[in-house]
């Protein structure tokens, strides 16, 4: 099944994809503050051809921004609140589709989406058996975090430092927390999507492959 579906306690609208075999692991898409565009929908539907059950809540509320600065204006206007409630009713959603609705997902976040997912899984930590981030961090106090956390990063990032990168990774090694993070050579911010005009494909590739290694290693 790949389609709309409304997620449960709320007005947002998510895209759940099912695998062939009509279940599976779960995986939570959190997407940037792009919305739920085409790009991130056919990662759910790459997911799901990985055997993965996939739901990614519309956090954007349906808003559609093209540019960065149309991007951060929008963000502004949604309220964190909500953007929270969707995200844990996503959850609700996914788990109730899996071969295990009463245990743990995994999580990919994109930039905005990732900052949602460390969240989420620190907030939650039942809830969440391992997180992928690409180009977003949190800074969160990550004590209560069990999922191991996978990070893909660009060679330049306007939008994440060197500083907040080293700072991110040494709060999760400081607590004793599974972190392995990949910065991508001859990158910026968006290097992973192919509808921006930072795609790096050979990059991009990489990152969803050992993406994909992680989600298998860690649904097992």
């Amino acid at each position: 099944m790949r389609g709309e579906a409304d997620t449960p306690q709320t007005a947002g609208q998510a895209y759940l994809v099912r695998p062939e075999s009509g279940s599976g692991p779960g995986v939570l898409l959190l997407h940037a503050w792009w919305g739920l565009t085409p790009f991130f929908k056919s990662l759910c539907d790459r997911l799901a051809d990985e055997g993965f059950v996939v739901v990614a809540p519309d956090l954007m509320g349906g808003r559609r921004p093209e540019t960065a600065a149309e991007a951060e204006v929008e963000l502004a206007e949604t309220d964190p609140n909500e953007t929270a409630a969707l995200v844990l009713s996503g959850v609700v959603a996914l788990r109730s589709q899996t071969t295990d609705p009463d245990g743990p997902i995994s999580v990919v976040g994109y930039s905005m989406g990732a900052s949602w997912a460390l969240w989420l899984a620190t907030r939650q930590p039942e809830s969440v058996r391992s997180v992928v981030v690409y180009y977003g961090t949190q800074d969160i106090d990550f004590t209560d975090l069990r999922a191991p956390v996978l990070g893909h990063f660009a060679e330049v990032d306007d939008f994440v430092s060197e500083d907040e990168l080293a700072f991110f990774e040494a709060q999760l090694r400081l607590v004793g927390k599974e972190v392995d993070i990949v910065r991508h050579g001859g990158t910026s911010h968006w290097f992973a999507e192919e509808d921006r005009d930072a795609h790096v494909e050979e990059a991009a590739a990489a990152a969803w492959n050992r993406t994909l290694e992680f989600l298998h290693e860690t649904s097992g």
